[in-house]
């Protein structure tokens, strides 16, 4: 019901900034909490941070520093501004979104960092 499309992921050298955006689109009433949540080969997808409709944020520990989250709900968009990146941030990034107590996937942005 809710289609999420991720973009902005790359190549990028240790302690550069990268910006993801992701875009939800069908039926996109009633988006609640949308978050980012990344996965690197071999690992558990981890949470990178969350934010509600009313801009309340939570971040995994090892974003908080260096990573914001924020978005838009007119139109509903999601966005991560990634900072001093390094090697141990290369992962999938994906986009996730609730409504109405249910839990939707994008398919996910490449992030590689390079030493």
């Amino acid at each position: 019901q809710v289609l999420l499309v991720e973009s902005g992921g790359g190549l990028v050298q240790a302690g550069g900034s990268l910006r993801l955006s992701c875009a939800a689109s069908g039926i996109i009433y009633n988006i609640n909490t949308m978050g980012w949540y990344r996965q690197a080969p071999g690992k558990q997808r981890e949470l990178v941070g969350s934010i509600t409709r009313g801009g309340m944020t939570n971040y995994a520990g090892s974003a908080r520093a260096r990573f914001t989250i924020s978005r838009d709900n007119t139109p509903n968009m999601l966005f991560l501004q990634m900072n001093n990146l390094k090697p141990e941030d290369t992962a999938v990034y994906y986009c996730q979104a609730n409504r109405e107590g249910r839990t939707f996937w994008g398919q996910g942005t490449q992030v590689t960092v390079s030493s």
